[in-house]
């Protein structure tokens, strides 16, 4: 139905930057807000950042200043720009969106991309 494919992920120095994308694909009529989350092994999944279709943003605190949620509605393609990275940014970040696939509201998961920053 909906796959979302991320990209960009990779090993950083601290201070360094990365950019994350998330493409949408398939059956997809609309979509509604899009999220990027991150996971470290053994610990709960925690929210980053959302942007809405009206391009409202929200950003966890330990990002605000650094991290940029972007989206693409053309391309159906969601960004995070990640910079002056901390090496407590090191996790797995996963995109979430809400799309209507033809005449219902749906959730999808993207694959996750390891982002590893070192000290």
């Amino acid at each position: 139905q909906v796959q979302l494919v991320e990209s960009g992920g990779g090993l950083v120095q601290a201070g360094g930057s990365l950019r994350l994308a998330c493409a949408a694909s398939g059956s997809i009529y609309n979509i509604d807000t899009m999220s990027w989350y991150r996971q470290v092994s053994g610990k709960q999944r925690e929210l980053v950042a959302f942007v809405t279709s009206a391009d409202s943003t929200n950003y966890a605190d330990s990002v605000k200043g650094r991290f940029t949620i972007s989206r693409d509605n053309a391309k159906n393609t969601l960004y995070l720009q990640m910079t002056t990275l901390k090496p407590e940014d090191t996790a797995v970040y996963y995109c979430h969106v809400r799309a209507l696939v033809i005449d219902r509201w749906f959730t999808f998961w993207g694959q996750g991309t390891q982002v590893t920053v070192s000290s």
